[in-house]
Protein backbone atom coordinates (compact mmCIF):
# COMPACT_ATOMS: atom_id res chain seq x y z
CA UNK A 1 0.00 0.00 0.00
CA UNK A 2 2.91 2.35 0.76
CA UNK A 3 4.28 1.80 -2.75
CA UNK A 4 0.84 2.40 -4.25
CA UNK A 5 0.32 5.67 -2.37
CA UNK A 6 3.81 6.80 -3.40
CA UNK A 7 2.98 5.98 -7.04
CA UNK A 8 -0.28 7.92 -6.83
CA UNK A 9 1.46 10.93 -5.28
CA UNK A 10 4.16 10.94 -7.96
CA UNK A 11 1.59 10.51 -10.74
CA UNK A 12 -0.46 13.47 -9.49
CA UNK A 13 2.65 15.63 -9.20
CA UNK A 14 3.67 14.73 -12.78
CA UNK A 15 0.19 15.49 -14.17
CA UNK A 16 -0.03 18.80 -12.32
CA UNK A 17 3.43 19.78 -13.54
CA UNK A 18 2.27 19.23 -17.13
CA UNK A 19 -1.31 20.46 -16.72
CA UNK A 20 -1.90 21.54 -20.32
CA UNK A 21 -0.47 18.37 -21.80
CA UNK A 22 -2.47 16.24 -19.38
CA UNK A 23 -5.76 17.93 -20.28
CA UNK A 24 -5.06 17.75 -24.02
CA UNK A 25 -4.12 14.07 -23.74
CA UNK A 26 -7.37 13.38 -21.87
CA UNK A 27 -9.47 14.94 -24.65
CA UNK A 28 -9.36 11.77 -26.73
CA UNK A 29 -10.55 9.69 -23.78
CA UNK A 30 -13.13 12.36 -22.95
CA UNK A 31 -14.72 12.14 -26.40
CA UNK A 32 -14.66 8.34 -26.43
CA UNK A 33 -16.16 7.99 -22.96
CA UNK A 34 -18.82 10.61 -23.67
CA UNK A 35 -19.77 8.72 -26.84
CA UNK A 36 -19.95 5.40 -24.97
CA UNK A 37 -22.12 6.84 -22.19
CA UNK A 38 -24.50 8.55 -24.61
CA UNK A 39 -24.85 5.37 -26.68
CA UNK A 40 -25.53 3.26 -23.56
CA UNK A 41 -28.10 5.82 -22.36
CA UNK A 42 -29.72 5.91 -25.80
CA UNK A 43 -29.84 2.11 -26.03
CA UNK A 44 -31.32 1.62 -22.58
CA UNK A 45 -33.85 4.41 -23.04
CA UNK A 46 -34.92 3.11 -26.47
CA UNK A 47 -35.27 -0.44 -25.14
CA UNK A 48 -37.42 0.71 -22.23
CA UNK A 49 -39.57 2.88 -24.46
CA UNK A 50 -40.13 0.09 -27.00
CA UNK A 51 -40.98 -2.26 -24.15
CA UNK A 52 -43.55 0.15 -22.71
CA UNK A 53 -45.05 0.78 -26.17
CA UNK A 54 -45.39 -2.95 -26.78
CA UNK A 55 -47.07 -3.31 -23.39
CA UNK A 56 -49.50 -0.59 -24.44
CA UNK A 57 -50.77 -2.92 -27.18
CA UNK A 58 -52.06 -5.31 -24.54
CA UNK A 59 -50.76 -8.41 -22.71
CA UNK A 60 -49.99 -11.89 -24.07
CA UNK A 61 -51.42 -11.01 -27.47
CA UNK A 62 -51.64 -13.28 -30.49
CA UNK A 63 -52.34 -11.64 -33.86
CA UNK A 64 -53.85 -13.44 -36.84
CA UNK A 65 -53.32 -11.66 -40.16
CA UNK A 66 -54.67 -12.64 -43.58
CA UNK A 67 -52.03 -13.96 -45.98
CA UNK A 68 -52.32 -13.72 -49.81
CA UNK A 69 -52.32 -17.14 -51.47
CA UNK A 70 -50.99 -18.10 -54.89
CA UNK A 71 -53.58 -18.86 -57.55
CA UNK A 72 -52.91 -19.32 -61.27
CA UNK A 73 -49.32 -18.14 -60.84
CA UNK A 74 -50.29 -14.82 -59.23
CA UNK A 75 -50.79 -13.63 -55.67
CA UNK A 76 -54.50 -13.45 -54.97
CA UNK A 77 -55.76 -11.64 -51.88
CA UNK A 78 -58.49 -13.94 -50.61
CA UNK A 79 -60.64 -14.64 -53.60
CA UNK A 80 -63.82 -16.52 -52.79
CA UNK A 81 -64.42 -17.49 -49.18
CA UNK A 82 -60.82 -16.89 -47.97
CA UNK A 83 -59.54 -14.29 -45.53
CA UNK A 84 -60.44 -13.80 -41.88
CA UNK A 85 -64.07 -13.63 -40.85
CA UNK A 86 -66.20 -13.10 -37.78
CA UNK A 87 -66.87 -16.84 -37.91
CA UNK A 88 -63.15 -17.50 -37.38
CA UNK A 89 -63.16 -15.26 -34.32
CA UNK A 90 -66.22 -17.05 -32.92
CA UNK A 91 -64.58 -20.44 -33.46
CA UNK A 92 -61.41 -19.34 -31.67
CA UNK A 93 -63.47 -17.91 -28.83
CA UNK A 94 -65.32 -21.21 -28.42
CA UNK A 95 -62.54 -23.75 -29.03
CA UNK A 96 -59.17 -22.24 -28.01
CA UNK A 97 -59.05 -23.04 -24.29
CA UNK A 98 -55.72 -21.21 -23.73
CA UNK A 99 -57.27 -17.88 -24.82
CA UNK A 100 -59.05 -15.68 -22.31
CA UNK A 101 -60.57 -13.37 -24.93
CA UNK A 102 -60.78 -12.89 -28.70
CA UNK A 103 -61.61 -9.74 -30.63
CA UNK A 104 -61.61 -8.47 -34.21
CA UNK A 105 -60.24 -5.34 -35.86
CA UNK A 106 -61.08 -3.55 -39.09
CA UNK A 107 -60.39 0.11 -39.74
CA UNK A 108 -60.58 2.86 -42.31
CA UNK A 109 -59.74 6.56 -42.10
CA UNK A 110 -62.72 8.82 -42.81
CA UNK A 111 -63.85 12.40 -42.14
CA UNK A 112 -65.89 12.73 -38.95
CA UNK A 113 -67.98 15.76 -38.11
CA UNK A 114 -69.03 17.06 -34.71
CA UNK A 115 -70.83 20.25 -33.74
CA UNK A 116 -67.41 21.91 -33.40
CA UNK A 117 -65.08 20.50 -36.08
CA UNK A 118 -64.59 18.19 -39.05
CA UNK A 119 -61.50 15.94 -38.93
CA UNK A 120 -60.05 12.76 -40.41
CA UNK A 121 -60.22 9.90 -37.88
CA UNK A 122 -59.46 6.15 -37.85
CA UNK A 123 -62.80 4.35 -37.63
CA UNK A 124 -62.32 0.96 -35.98
CA UNK A 125 -64.80 -1.90 -35.96
CA UNK A 126 -64.51 -3.99 -32.80
CA UNK A 127 -66.61 -5.90 -30.31
CA UNK A 128 -67.26 -6.01 -26.58
CA UNK A 129 -63.83 -7.64 -26.00
CA UNK A 130 -61.81 -5.07 -27.95
CA UNK A 131 -60.95 -2.85 -24.98
CA UNK A 132 -60.00 -5.83 -22.81
CA UNK A 133 -57.71 -7.43 -25.39
CA UNK A 134 -56.05 -4.16 -26.42
CA UNK A 135 -55.66 -2.97 -22.82
CA UNK A 136 -57.74 0.20 -23.21
CA UNK A 137 -59.40 1.76 -20.17
CA UNK A 138 -62.45 4.02 -20.06
CA UNK A 139 -62.03 7.59 -18.84
CA UNK A 140 -65.79 8.08 -18.84
CA UNK A 141 -68.94 6.51 -20.23
CA UNK A 142 -69.44 2.82 -21.01
CA UNK A 143 -68.02 0.02 -23.14
CA UNK A 144 -69.64 -1.65 -26.14
CA UNK A 145 -72.18 -4.32 -25.16
CA UNK A 146 -73.43 -7.55 -26.77
CA UNK A 147 -76.72 -5.70 -27.41
CA UNK A 148 -74.81 -3.06 -29.43
CA UNK A 149 -73.32 -5.85 -31.56
CA UNK A 150 -76.62 -7.66 -32.01
CA UNK A 151 -78.62 -4.52 -32.91
CA UNK A 152 -75.92 -2.78 -34.99
CA UNK A 153 -76.33 0.20 -32.67
CA UNK A 154 -74.97 3.54 -33.89
CA UNK A 155 -72.67 4.20 -30.93
CA UNK A 156 -68.92 4.93 -30.72
CA UNK A 157 -66.07 5.13 -28.22
CA UNK A 158 -63.46 7.81 -28.93
CA UNK A 159 -59.81 8.31 -27.98
CA UNK A 160 -58.24 11.37 -26.38
CA UNK A 161 -56.78 12.69 -29.65
CA UNK A 162 -60.19 12.45 -31.30
CA UNK A 163 -61.71 14.30 -28.36
CA UNK A 164 -59.22 17.15 -28.78
CA UNK A 165 -59.88 17.29 -32.53
CA UNK A 166 -63.66 17.22 -32.39
CA UNK A 167 -64.64 18.54 -28.95
CA UNK A 168 -61.66 20.31 -27.41
CA UNK A 169 -61.94 20.17 -23.62
CA UNK A 170 -65.66 19.31 -23.66
CA UNK A 171 -66.64 15.87 -22.34
CA UNK A 172 -67.81 14.11 -25.54
CA UNK A 173 -69.96 11.46 -23.84
CA UNK A 174 -73.59 12.08 -24.80
CA UNK A 175 -72.69 14.17 -27.87
CA UNK A 176 -73.14 13.03 -31.45
CA UNK A 177 -70.78 12.75 -34.40
CA UNK A 178 -71.58 12.24 -38.07
CA UNK A 179 -69.81 9.78 -40.35
CA UNK A 180 -71.11 10.00 -43.88
CA UNK A 181 -74.94 9.95 -43.79
CA UNK A 182 -75.20 8.50 -40.30
CA UNK A 183 -75.16 10.04 -36.84
CA UNK A 184 -73.53 8.18 -33.95
CA UNK A 185 -73.82 8.69 -30.20
CA UNK A 186 -70.56 8.94 -28.23
CA UNK A 187 -71.01 6.55 -25.29
CA UNK A 188 -67.43 6.33 -24.01
CA UNK A 189 -64.14 8.22 -23.80
CA UNK A 190 -60.94 6.15 -23.69
CA UNK A 191 -57.97 6.88 -21.46
CA UNK A 192 -54.73 8.02 -23.07
CA UNK A 193 -52.71 5.15 -24.54
CA UNK A 194 -49.97 6.95 -26.50
CA UNK A 195 -48.03 5.94 -29.56
CA UNK A 196 -47.59 2.32 -30.64
CA UNK A 197 -44.15 0.84 -31.53
CA UNK A 198 -45.14 1.26 -35.18
CA UNK A 199 -45.59 5.03 -34.89
CA UNK A 200 -49.41 4.98 -34.77
CA UNK A 201 -51.29 7.29 -32.42
CA UNK A 202 -53.49 4.85 -30.51
CA UNK A 203 -55.66 7.71 -29.23
CA UNK A 204 -56.56 8.91 -32.74
CA UNK A 205 -59.31 6.37 -33.25
CA UNK A 206 -63.03 5.85 -32.87
CA UNK A 207 -64.36 2.37 -32.01
CA UNK A 208 -67.82 1.19 -33.05
CA UNK A 209 -69.55 -2.23 -33.06
CA UNK A 210 -68.15 -4.37 -35.88
CA UNK A 211 -71.74 -5.12 -36.95
CA UNK A 212 -72.41 -1.42 -37.38
CA UNK A 213 -69.06 -1.05 -39.19
CA UNK A 214 -70.11 -3.74 -41.71
CA UNK A 215 -73.59 -2.27 -42.08
CA UNK A 216 -72.65 1.39 -42.60
CA UNK A 217 -68.91 1.93 -43.01
CA UNK A 218 -67.73 -0.99 -45.17
CA UNK A 219 -70.57 -3.26 -46.30
CA UNK A 220 -69.27 -6.83 -46.49
CA UNK A 221 -71.68 -9.77 -46.71
CA UNK A 222 -68.91 -12.29 -45.93
CA UNK A 223 -67.98 -10.22 -42.87
CA UNK A 224 -64.24 -10.30 -43.48
CA UNK A 225 -62.09 -8.59 -40.87
CA UNK A 226 -58.56 -7.25 -41.18
CA UNK A 227 -57.09 -8.75 -38.00
CA UNK A 228 -58.18 -11.19 -35.30
CA UNK A 229 -56.55 -10.76 -31.91
CA UNK A 230 -56.48 -13.26 -29.08
CA UNK A 231 -55.24 -12.88 -25.52
CA UNK A 232 -53.62 -15.86 -23.80
CA UNK A 233 -54.74 -16.51 -20.24
CA UNK A 234 -51.16 -16.10 -19.01
CA UNK A 235 -47.68 -15.69 -20.37
CA UNK A 236 -46.83 -19.38 -19.96
CA UNK A 237 -49.77 -20.34 -22.20
CA UNK A 238 -48.85 -18.15 -25.21
CA UNK A 239 -47.18 -21.01 -27.12
CA UNK A 240 -50.05 -23.37 -26.37
CA UNK A 241 -52.56 -20.72 -27.46
CA UNK A 242 -50.60 -20.14 -30.68
CA UNK A 243 -50.70 -23.88 -31.48
CA UNK A 244 -54.44 -24.04 -30.80
CA UNK A 245 -55.11 -21.01 -32.99
CA UNK A 246 -53.06 -22.50 -35.84
CA UNK A 247 -54.85 -25.86 -35.65
CA UNK A 248 -58.32 -24.30 -35.50
CA UNK A 249 -57.64 -21.91 -38.37
CA UNK A 250 -56.16 -24.64 -40.60
CA UNK A 251 -59.19 -26.81 -39.94
CA UNK A 252 -61.68 -24.02 -40.66
CA UNK A 253 -59.88 -22.98 -43.84
CA UNK A 254 -59.48 -26.58 -45.04
CA UNK A 255 -55.70 -26.31 -45.31
CA UNK A 256 -54.12 -29.70 -45.80
CA UNK A 257 -50.82 -31.00 -44.47
CA UNK A 258 -47.90 -29.35 -46.27
CA UNK A 259 -50.06 -26.60 -47.80
CA UNK A 260 -49.30 -22.94 -47.14
CA UNK A 261 -51.89 -21.33 -44.85
CA UNK A 262 -53.86 -18.26 -45.92
CA UNK A 263 -53.12 -16.58 -42.59
CA UNK A 264 -50.15 -15.50 -40.47
CA UNK A 265 -49.82 -15.77 -36.70
CA UNK A 266 -47.61 -13.38 -34.77
CA UNK A 267 -47.24 -13.05 -31.02
CA UNK A 268 -46.45 -9.98 -28.98
CA UNK A 269 -43.20 -11.62 -27.87
CA UNK A 270 -42.12 -12.01 -31.51
CA UNK A 271 -42.66 -8.29 -32.07
CA UNK A 272 -40.66 -7.54 -28.93
CA UNK A 273 -37.80 -9.83 -29.99
CA UNK A 274 -37.66 -8.15 -33.40
CA UNK A 275 -37.61 -4.67 -31.88
CA UNK A 276 -34.88 -5.70 -29.42
CA UNK A 277 -32.75 -7.14 -32.24
CA UNK A 278 -33.03 -3.90 -34.18
CA UNK A 279 -32.11 -1.88 -31.07
CA UNK A 280 -29.12 -4.14 -30.39
CA UNK A 281 -27.80 -3.81 -33.96
CA UNK A 282 -28.08 -0.02 -33.83
CA UNK A 283 -26.45 0.11 -30.39
CA UNK A 284 -23.63 -2.16 -31.57
CA UNK A 285 -23.01 0.08 -34.58
CA UNK A 286 -22.90 3.21 -32.43
CA UNK A 287 -20.72 1.51 -29.83
CA UNK A 288 -18.28 0.53 -32.59
CA UNK A 289 -17.92 4.19 -33.58
CA UNK A 290 -17.49 5.16 -29.91
CA UNK A 291 -14.97 2.35 -29.49
CA UNK A 292 -12.88 3.68 -32.37
CA UNK A 293 -12.83 7.13 -30.76
CA UNK A 294 -11.82 5.54 -27.46
CA UNK A 295 -9.07 3.51 -29.15
CA UNK A 296 -7.66 6.65 -30.77
CA UNK A 297 -7.70 8.35 -27.36
CA UNK A 298 -5.92 5.37 -25.80
CA UNK A 299 -3.21 5.46 -28.47
CA UNK A 300 -2.76 9.16 -27.67
CA UNK A 301 -2.29 8.34 -23.98
CA UNK A 302 0.28 5.64 -24.79
CA UNK A 303 2.17 8.01 -27.10
CA UNK A 304 2.34 10.77 -24.47
CA UNK A 305 3.39 8.29 -21.79
CA UNK A 306 6.23 7.02 -24.01
CA UNK A 307 7.36 10.63 -24.50
CA UNK A 308 7.11 11.17 -20.75
CA UNK A 309 9.24 8.10 -20.04
CA UNK A 310 11.89 9.31 -22.47
CA UNK A 311 11.89 12.82 -20.91
CA UNK A 312 12.15 11.51 -17.34
CA UNK A 313 14.89 8.93 -17.70
CA UNK A 314 17.11 10.77 -15.21
CA UNK A 315 14.28 10.83 -12.65
CA UNK A 316 13.81 7.10 -13.15
CA UNK A 317 17.55 6.50 -12.76
CA UNK A 318 17.63 8.48 -9.48
CA UNK A 319 14.69 6.51 -8.07
CA UNK A 320 16.36 3.23 -8.97
CA UNK A 321 19.68 4.37 -7.50
CA UNK A 322 18.09 5.05 -4.09
CA UNK A 323 16.35 1.67 -3.97
CA UNK A 324 13.23 1.74 -6.16
CA UNK A 325 12.51 -1.61 -7.75
CA UNK A 326 11.39 -2.22 -11.34
CA UNK A 327 7.90 -2.99 -10.01
CA UNK A 328 7.78 0.44 -8.28
CA UNK A 329 8.70 2.22 -11.53
CA UNK A 330 6.17 0.18 -13.47
CA UNK A 331 3.47 1.02 -10.93
CA UNK A 332 4.34 4.74 -11.01
CA UNK A 333 3.83 5.10 -14.76
CA UNK A 334 0.88 2.72 -14.89
CA UNK A 335 -0.89 4.77 -12.20
CA UNK A 336 -0.07 7.93 -14.15
CA UNK A 337 -1.66 6.47 -17.31
CA UNK A 338 -4.71 5.36 -15.35
CA UNK A 339 -4.99 8.84 -13.78
CA UNK A 340 -4.93 10.38 -17.28
CA UNK A 341 -7.71 8.09 -18.56
CA UNK A 342 -9.78 8.51 -15.38
CA UNK A 343 -9.49 12.29 -15.79
CA UNK A 344 -10.78 11.92 -19.34
CA UNK A 345 -13.46 9.51 -18.14
CA UNK A 346 -14.76 11.87 -15.46
CA UNK A 347 -14.77 14.81 -17.86
CA UNK A 348 -16.46 12.64 -20.50
CA UNK A 349 -19.07 11.57 -17.96
CA UNK A 350 -19.82 15.20 -17.13
CA UNK A 351 -20.03 16.07 -20.83
CA UNK A 352 -22.34 13.11 -21.53
CA UNK A 353 -24.54 14.06 -18.58
CA UNK A 354 -24.85 17.60 -19.88
CA UNK A 355 -25.70 16.34 -23.39
CA UNK A 356 -28.30 13.87 -22.11
CA UNK A 357 -29.97 16.48 -19.90
CA UNK A 358 -30.03 19.08 -22.67
CA UNK A 359 -31.51 16.64 -25.22
CA UNK A 360 -34.06 14.92 -22.98
CA UNK A 361 -36.75 17.34 -24.05
CA UNK A 362 -36.07 16.59 -27.72
CA UNK A 363 -35.79 12.81 -27.25
CA UNK A 364 -38.29 12.36 -24.45
CA UNK A 365 -38.29 8.83 -23.09
CA UNK A 366 -35.46 7.68 -25.41
CA UNK A 367 -32.32 9.38 -24.07
CA UNK A 368 -32.02 8.49 -20.40
CA UNK A 369 -28.98 8.89 -18.15
CA UNK A 370 -28.69 5.96 -15.74
CA UNK A 371 -26.40 4.66 -13.03
CA UNK A 372 -25.06 1.93 -15.30
CA UNK A 373 -23.56 4.62 -17.54
CA UNK A 374 -21.39 5.84 -14.66
CA UNK A 375 -20.07 2.33 -14.06
CA UNK A 376 -19.45 1.81 -17.77
CA UNK A 377 -17.54 5.10 -18.02
CA UNK A 378 -15.29 4.48 -15.01
CA UNK A 379 -14.64 0.82 -15.88
CA UNK A 380 -13.82 1.71 -19.48
CA UNK A 381 -11.45 4.46 -18.35
CA UNK A 382 -9.68 2.08 -15.98
CA UNK A 383 -9.31 -0.66 -18.61
CA UNK A 384 -8.07 1.86 -21.18
CA UNK A 385 -5.46 3.19 -18.75
CA UNK A 386 -4.18 -0.28 -17.91
CA UNK A 387 -4.18 -1.42 -21.56
CA UNK A 388 -2.47 1.59 -23.10
CA UNK A 389 -0.30 2.43 -20.09
CA UNK A 390 1.31 -0.95 -19.67
CA UNK A 391 3.85 -0.65 -22.51
CA UNK A 392 5.26 2.76 -21.41
CA UNK A 393 5.31 1.57 -17.77
CA UNK A 394 7.09 -1.64 -18.71
CA UNK A 395 9.61 0.25 -20.82
CA UNK A 396 10.33 2.60 -17.90
CA UNK A 397 10.83 -0.38 -15.56
CA UNK A 398 13.30 -2.00 -17.97
CA UNK A 399 15.64 1.02 -18.13
CA UNK A 400 19.25 0.51 -17.04
CA UNK A 401 19.80 2.77 -13.98
CA UNK A 402 23.34 3.70 -15.12
CA UNK A 403 22.16 4.66 -18.61
CA UNK A 404 19.17 6.52 -17.13
CA UNK A 405 21.42 8.61 -14.82
CA UNK A 406 23.56 9.62 -17.76
CA UNK A 407 20.53 10.98 -19.64
CA UNK A 408 20.25 14.78 -19.78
Amino acid sequence: MTALWAAIRLAVQALVAQRLRSVLTSLGILIGIAAVVIVVSLGEGARERVGSQLQSLGENLIYIFPEPTAKSGARSVFEGPGGLTLGDAEALRAEASALSAVTVYSSVRLPVQSSFANEQVDIVGGDESYLQVRGYRLASGRDLTPADLANKTKVVLIGQTVQQKLFGEIDPVGHRVRIGRHSYLVVGLLQTKGQSPFGVDQDDRMVMPISSWFARISPNPIQRVQIIMGQAKQDALVEQAETQVRDIMRQRHAIGEGEDPDFQIRTQKQFQDTQNQIAEVISLLLLSVAGIALFVGGVGVMNIMLVSVNERKREIGVRMAIGARAADIRMQFLVEAIALTLLGGILGLLLAGAVVLSLQGLFAGVLRFNVMSVGVALATSLITGVTFGFLPAHRAAQLDPIEALRHE
